[in-house]
């Protein structure tokens, strides 16, 4: 099992940043991806960054140029930098970790971000 444990979460008004970290522990894989996925109600779950053990990222294009997504692979740990923030980057948000073992799928418990005046 791996567990994951989200901070830095919290209320920024619009053009403010916020920065999040997430930190796996328990049975953890060297090779792996951790990201970032976010929730509003009425909408499904969606993903905001995601970033591989070899350090290649991927974004969604609603964050592309203002949220940066880093890990620091010996500690298990990913972040999302998120600068430029607009009102609808309000939402839950979700780290998750994958590895290639079957059933090692798992989810931060969330972090509210909300961003408004």
């Amino acid at each position: 099992q791996v567990r994951l444990v989200e901070s830095g979460g919290g209320s920024v008004q619009p053009g403010g940043s916020l920065r999040l970290s997430c930190a796996a522990s328990g049975d953890v894989f060297s090779i792996n991806a951790m990201g970032w996925y976010r929730q509003t109600p009425g909408k499904q779950r969606e993903l905001v960054a995601i970033i591989s053990s070899g350090g290649s990222p991927n974004y969604a294009a609603s964050v592309k140029g203002r949220f940066t997504i880093s890990r620091d692979v010996a500690k298990n740990t990913v972040y999302l930098q998120m600068s430029s923030l607009k009102s609808e980057d309000t939402a839950v948000y979700y780290c998750n970790y994958r590895d290639y073992r079957p059933g090692y799928d798992a989810w931060g418990q969330g972090t509210q971000v909300t961003v408004s005046s």
